[in-house]
């Protein structure tokens, strides 16, 4: 897993920006694109640290590939997407055939976190 710089086309990262900010506001952390094998932040609140390790929340993160089908068939029906809880904040991610995204918030609601799934599965 590598980062990898001009991953995204700007104007997708803009777009995924945008509804990311429209559907969660200021609470916001970071936004995370990402692929089987490679990387870009594209987004990163100005008063957080820039430093951060991102591969291994990367690593992670991608096994939602084999999620997509690991659930096939079963009687809940398709994958949606994952809402991970922290005590400082909350992970969430959307997968779309081979690619995906997380967005990182300070405080979020199940409600919110569906609708910020809905606004990145759109942009996709």
């Amino acid at each position: 897993m590598s980062e990898h710089r001009d991953l995204v086309d700007p104007s997708l990262g803009e777009q995924l920006v945008s509804a990311c900010r429209t559907t969660v506001g200021d609470s916001l952390r970071s936004i995370v694109y990402f692929t089987p094998d490679e990387y870009e932040q594209i987004y990163l609140r100005s008063d957080l640290e820039a430093e951060a390790d991102l591969t291994g929340w990367v690593e992670h993160e991608a096994t939602g590939f084999r999620a997509q089908t690991a659930y096939d068939g079963t009687e809940l029906g398709e994958y949606q997407y994952t809402l991970r809880v922290f005590e400082n904040g909350y992970v969430t991610r959307v997968i779309d055939e081979d690619h995906g995204v997380f967005v990182t918030t300070d405080g979020i609601t199940v409600r919110r976190s569906k609708e910020v799934t809905e606004a990145i599965g759109s942009t996709l």
